[in-house]
């Protein structure tokens, strides 16, 4: 479905990515990781075409995207970090847009969007402006337009940002159920607990390259650790957390008169 082919991209000189190449294939949910500077955000850039690569190329369905970018981006679903909404208008509103710069019918986007946002918890708030939103409001109705023209692959950046636990247990049932109907998903999370619940596979990047690609029960046992998350400190080299916890409470107390 999804093929990623050695993609480069430096910026000034100083390259964010580095020979990334990994797959995903139709029906699977590929988990993304990596800490902050990785290079997750530039790889996802040059997937959704937002972000050209200095070498290398990604392939849908066999093709470059480059080729037809306007469409890839039909088949194409994404949900960014960032909820960057037009405030002014209303949830339905900003559904009936994003279904209308998709060429589809009036009629089937009313009923997409009016059924996706009482699924989605957002019935009562259809009508009112996004600006009186919460943040898992917004992430809802990003989730919304991502999905409502019935895309191949779907690129998930954070989709728990400000939800309560009743809209994530929601979402998680979806991603089973796009998974379920052949959809290809890259999730991209710094919850591993989630990721190691929902994804098929999970790529790790770190300094701008793949250091791992495998189902997260292997990743653990060729590690000889117990979960995700002690594989993904390894991994990246995270920094002994509780040690600078302590040196942390230690700079606090230090008397300043």
């Amino acid at each position: 479905m999804l093929e990623v082919q050695h993609i480069f991209r430096s910026f000034r000189g100083i390259p964010a990515v580095q020979d990334v190449s990994f797959r995903i294939a139709a029906g699977e949910i590929a988990g993304f990781l990596g800490p902050n500077g990785a290079g997750k955000s530039t790889t996802v850039k040059i997937i959704t075409g937002l972000l050209r690569a200095n070498e290398g190329r990604v392939l849908f369905e066999d093709k470059d995207i480059r080729e037809d970018m306007v469409h890839y981006r039909t088949r194409l679903g994404y949900v960014p970090e960032e909820a960057h909404l037009y405030a002014y208008l209303s949830g339905l509103e900003y559904l009936q847009l994003v279904g209308r710069l998709r060429g589809m019918d009036e009629r089937i986007i009313e009923r997409k969007a009016t059924s996706l946002l009482r699924l989605l918890l957002l019935e009562s708030w259809q009508h009112s402006p996004i600006s009186s939103y919460s943040k898992g409001m917004r992430q809802r109705v990003l989730i919304a337009a991502a999905l409502i023209h019935d895309p191949s692959l779907l690129i998930f950046d954070e989709p728990f940002s400000g939800m309560d636990v009743v809209s994530a247990r929601l979402f998680k049932d979806l991603l089973e159920m796009l998974s379920a109907q052949g959809k290809a998903v890259l999730y991209i999370s710094h919850v591993l607990e989630t990721v190691e619940q929902v994804c098929h596979r999970v790529i790790v990047i770190g300094k701008g390259r793949v250091l791992a690609d495998a189902n997260p029960a292997e990743l653990a046992r060729l590690m000889h650790l117990s979960n995700l998350e002690n594989v993904f400190a390894q991994l990246v080299e995270q920094q002994d957390t509780r040690a600078a916890a302590k040196e942390i409470v230690e700079v606090m107390q230090i008397p300043y008169a």
